[in-house]
């Protein structure tokens, strides 16, 4: 019942009806009944109308805010250079596009609705009490002061750690999605009770950040209590000494009134710890948050000239690169590529091979040196178009959750029947998709895990072959399908890049034995330049020696028949 309408009934049942309810004089107690019950009714049909509208569109900004900053981050992701994403672990990401914008909601969803509800209930019991004894006002309210002091002592200290336990979340979360992604490797090495015990490390990590927490915050609420208690039982004291001593400035409505005012304001200060709590829990997220939105992104110049095409010529000048300033990873590397020709790129592990590749693709910018196309800086042309313009292949093939045809139609979902299931022959995926049941629209799993490492591959060069782009990279692109499917899938790979530009790299020697031209890497700079044929007459020479190794064959041999 409203505190107002209950010291009405309380001094109307005294006997001493408010003079404002009983102006005519004809209001007996029963009627004041009547009346309070009646106002109680009404009050409580438009509070229950007023608190479902508050809260359904309160709830639903929460939800709007929400939606907008997980798509904000998540825009602000795909933005980001490969430097991020090879520097940063998976798990974390996730859990800042999770877990932190989940735990902002949160607060607007709970706490801030309260701080808001709050703020207006101390407004108005502010002006009721006012209005009945602003002593009592200013005892009832002597409390504030040190409950605000004490939030934001209590503020102070558990905002490190708060941030503490959302990083330590973070690396947990990482630790968990690595372990399941990896779980084959884990079960092939028995190493169940190992993974078990590092998850148990994090877990036990995050929960010792969380008892910190909890030890700080169990006892701030019962010291705010105190506080509250002490300011309510002075003030209630006091209007009681009022009432007995019958001086008028309290009435026995007047002091039911005072008591369910008082309450009602202070008991719900109590709140502030939660309060505190949930703040601090979603400012931490929030840091986290715009840690990710402060990244500085991948370079998108505008109005500038589009790229023409097709391009005839790209060329690398004394390119340098390091990912540190520790060591470099390639230097003084300069070749051109024409358009309709080949490219092969091969050399020991570790050599730059992929380093090439990415500086080539702009996943790395180019910090030293330049690559031009048709003289033109890559820097200078729009990345997005650039990026538009080739097809890459990785040996580690990544697939989309989804159905085959999905993956091969990726970025093209408009894209006929017929152009997809052309590309899947050319990649002689077609036959092994035709002894499906559901076909193309089988599903592959979670990174196309339902498929061999050949089929994965197969799938990855079909989607390439269906970009049709006029630059097209095959990063050991056929290393994990037999000799025979190989030599297969090159002769359409040969057959398709007429007119195109084509950059093998690959382990395999045979993959480039029929390139244009090869370059061979050897500790990040090209030891070696030119035809198959012309690279097997250098004498002691690095390719010569691989191509020896893989075929077991005398290479004087071979080029005498």
């Amino acid at each position: 019942m409203p505190p107002i309408l209950v010291g009405w009934l309380v001094d109307s049942l005294s006997g001493n009806i408010p003079a404002f309810l009983n102006a005519k004089g004809n209001l007996d107690v029963k009627g004041v009944v009547v009346l309070v019950i009646f106002l109680t009714t009404v009050i409580f049909l438009l509070e229950s109308f007023f608190e479902w509208v508050f809260d359904r569109n309160f709830k639903r900004i929460a939800q709007d805010i929400q939606h907008d900053v997980r798509l904000d981050v998540y825009n602000k992701v795909q933005r980001l250079p490969q430097a991020y994403f090879e520097n940063n672990r998976l798990g974390n990401i996730l859990s800042i596009l999770n877990d932190d914008i989940n735990q902002l909601e949160r607060f607007l969803n709970e706490s801030f609705n309260e701080i808001l509800q709050m703020f207006v209930l101390f407004i108005f019991a502010s002006i009721a009490l006012s209005s009945l004894s602003w002593e009592l006002t200013l005892v009832g309210m002597a409390p504030i002061p040190l409950i605000i002091g004490g939030s934001m002592l209590y503020q102070k200290i558990i905002a490190p750690r708060y941030k503490k336990m959302r990083d330590t979340i973070g690396l947990l979360n990482s630790r968990l999605e690595n372990n399941i992604s990896g779980m084959r490797v884990v079960k092939m090495f028995n190493a169940e009770q190992y993974e078990y015990k590092r998850v148990e490390d994090a877990s036990n990590t995050y929960k010792n950040d969380n008892y910190k927490i909890i030890d700080i915050n169990v006892a701030y609420i019962p010291l705010i209590r105190i506080f509250i208690t002490a300011g309510f039982a002075v003030g209630l004291l006091l209007a009681a000494l009022w009432v007995i001593d019958d001086n008028g400035k309290m009435s026995l409505g007047g002091i039911a009134l005072y008591a369910m005012l008082i309450q009602r304001l202070l008991w719900p200060v109590t709140r502030l710890g939660k309060i505190f709590d949930d703040y601090e829990r979603s400012r931490a997220s929030v840091l986290r948050i715009e840690s990710v939105l402060n990244e500085k992104e991948e370079p998108h110049k505008k109005d500038i000239a589009p790229l023409k095409t097709p391009f005839e010529l790209i060329e690398v000048k004394n390119l340098d690169f390091a990912y540190s300033t520790d060591s470099s990873v390639l230097e003084d590397i300069n070749f051109e590529v024409k358009r309709g020709t080949s490219l092969g790129i091969v050399g020991p592990t570790g050599a730059g091979k992929t380093t090439l590749i990415k500086l080539l693709t702009r996943l790395y910018e180019v910090e030293s040196g330049e690559i031009l196309l048709d003289g033109r800086s890559l820097s200078d042309i729009d990345l997005k178009e650039w990026r538009s313009q080739i097809s890459v292949v990785n040996q580690d093939a990544y697939l989309f959750h989804g159905s085959i045809k999905e993956n091969i139609a990726y970025g093209q979902p408009t894209i006929d029947m017929a152009t997809i299931e052309n590309a899947a022959k050319m990649a002689h995926l077609h036959e092994f998709v035709c002894t499906l049941p559901e076909g193309y629209d089988s599903l592959i799993g979670e990174r196309g895990i339902k498929l061999s490492g050949g089929q994965r591959q197969r799938l990855s060069l079909a989607r390439a072959i269906l970009k049709n782009a006029p630059l097209m990279i095959l990063d050991e692109a056929t290393s994990a399908v037999d000799t025979q499917t190989e030599r297969a899938i090159q002769e359409n790979i040969d057959f398709l890049s007429k007119n195109k530009t084509l950059i093998i790299i690959a382990h395999r020697l045979s993959t480039v034995r029929n390139t244009d031209k090869i370059i061979v890497l050897n500790n990040g700079r090209i030891a070696e330049e030119g035809s198959h044929n012309n690279l097997l007459k250098i004498k002691n020479g690095i390719y010569k020696d691989l191509w020896s190794i893989q075929t077991g064959t005398i290479v004087e041999d071979e080029l005498s028949e």
